[in-house]
């Protein structure tokens, strides 16, 4: 047993912090001496002080060989690996190492339709070629949730020769499918299953949490520290376990989609972050579903919400009780137009609303007073902005299974483009990675035919609220196809 009281990397950057010398190296700033005054006086002096390069005491993120490396291997036990690398470049950097490190030029990999748009991008880096699966769809709430074992096992029997499989694991509505024996499946074929854990970093302190992937069979996972835990945005942690995945290929492949100058603010965060659960992880998880379930209950009390929950919503093993999503349409509101309620008139702001619902994460940052803030929100949300009027339950997101690739992302990606207006663009292949965000599952990708199930989709989101990420025209009067 390492001792998790250590915080290796963060003392070294505390005492470079203090240390006296004449800096002659990056940032410009120079530990803070020619930050901007109004930046200074927004985040403070400590913080620039703290902005530092790779200096000797600090090791290397992309060989590291003292704190660095010690910092990583107490996160590796803490969160149940056999080996951990600190991410700078978020999730996504390490969703694309995955694929790029199991799968090459022209290989198979196994994946959900309702995956990030880091996967789109993990095809379009390793040229890999997707075959997907259409997750489980939810028509209470309008939500794709997780693929099956069953649908993984009839997968890998009409593609044995593929590379890997990749789940969501739980999905951005806190969902989580049979993690286990999907595990047990893809293992028959002796090849690694990767998850994308990124908002279930928090499952391995607490057993009345979702069972964290690493310990239910998974190979690879990448978790967003950030999201749920105590780092700071866009510092993440990718772990293995195991054999089937060589460690030397995930370290080269995170060479190339991760900063050679990485903050340590960041990595400093992490270790941190790290060192917080490891010693008080299971009090905070139990602070934090005592509040999850305060606000469970007495939202789903309020006349007019329903909120996600098994009994709602069969299909599904497990829900990670600290993710909320609240059903708004029998309010005759839409979810992009209770977010802007919330927001402005009520001071509660969602984590992000689809045209059904409503999604909050509640952290160990979160306190009683934000939960009795949500609760009165949505009692006044029900009571007050009650349209009397039937907000139309279109099955958006099945229309997963109406899409077909034609050609691989990469192909797609680097094949000749023109631009089209979007009512001339179905049939043809789209050539952008095209998604509301967030959660940042992308409607179109390239490589992808394009159909007018799809383009309504994307409209519909559109002139309700919804922002549209990825796309060349952020109007949606065009598309990019490839050019025939």
């Amino acid at each position: 047993m390492l001792n998790q009281k250590e915080a290796p990397l963060l003392d070294a950057l505390k005492a470079c912090t203090i240390k006296a010398h004449a800096p002659f190296y990056t940032p410009g700033h120079k530990r803070g001496q020619g930050i901007s005054p109004v930046l200074a006086d927004l985040l403070g002096e400590k913080l620039f002080r703290a902005d530092l390069t790779e200096l000797a005491e600090l090791d290397s993120l992309s060989s590291p060989q003292s704190v660095i490396q010690a910092a990583q291997t107490l996160a590796a036990e803490a969160f149940g690996a056999s080996q951990t690398w600190f991410l700078v470049n978020g999730s996504t950097c390490g969703i694309e190492a995955a694929i790029l490190a199991t799968c090459g030029m022209g290989d198979k990999i196994i994946l959900p339709r309702n995956v990030h748009s880091s996967a789109i991008a993990g095809l379009i880096l390793s040229g890999a070629i997707p075959i997907f699966i259409n997750p489980e769809y939810d028509p209470v709430f309008d939500i794709a949730h997780s693929i099956t074992p069953k649908a993984v096992a009839t997968a890998l029997k009409q593609h044995p020769d593929a590379k890997a499989v990749l789940i969501v694991y739980p999905t951005y509505y806190g969902v989580c499918g049979n993690l286990g024996a999907i595990a047990n499946i893809t293992h028959q074929y002796n090849i690694p299953l990767l998850v994308d854990e990124a908002h279930g970093a928090h499952f391995a302190f607490h057993t009345e949490l979702p069972t964290p992937a690493l310990a239910a069979g998974a190979d690879l996972t990448v978790q967003s520290i950030h999201k749920v835990l105590g780092a700071m945005t866009q510092a993440s942690m990718l772990h293995i376990q195991g054999k089937r995945i060589d460690s030397d290929r995930i370290s080269k492949a995170l060479q190339l989609v991760q900063s050679t100058s990485p903050s340590y603010i960041l990595l400093a965060s992490l270790d941190a972050a790290r060192q917080q659960m490891a010693l008080n992880g299971e009090q905070l998880m139990s602070q934090t579903l005592q509040l999850a379930d305060i606000a469970r209950n007495q939202i789903s009390q309020i006349p007019g919400l329903a909120i996600l929950s098994p009994q709602l919503s069969p299909g599904f093993r497990e829900l990670d009780r600290t993710r909320l999503t609240i059903n708004v349409s029998n309010l005759g509101l839409t979810g992009f137009e209770a977010e802007e309620i919330l927001d402005e008139k009520l001071g509660v702001t969602a984590e992000f609303a689809s045209l059904h619902n409503l999604t909050f994460i509640i952290s160990l940052g979160n306190t009683i007073n934000d939960i009795e803030q949500l609760i009165q929100a949505c009692q006044i949300l029900a009571e007050k902005y009650h349209r009397h009027r039937v907000v139309i339950k279109t099955p958006l997101e099945q229309n997963f299974a109406e899409y077909t690739v034609q050609i691989s992302p990469r192909t797609a990606f680097f094949a000749t483009h023109e631009t089209l207006p979007i009512e001339q663009t179905s049939d043809r292949i789209c050539a952008e990675i095209i998604c509301p965000y967030p959660p940042g599952i992308p409607v179109l990708m390239p490589g992808e035919l394009i159909t007018q199930a799809a383009i309504s989709y994307l409209q519909q989101i559109q002139a309700m609220g919804g922002i549209i990420s990825g796309c060349a025209d952020p109007s949606l009067q065009t598309l990019k196809v490839v050019k025939n």
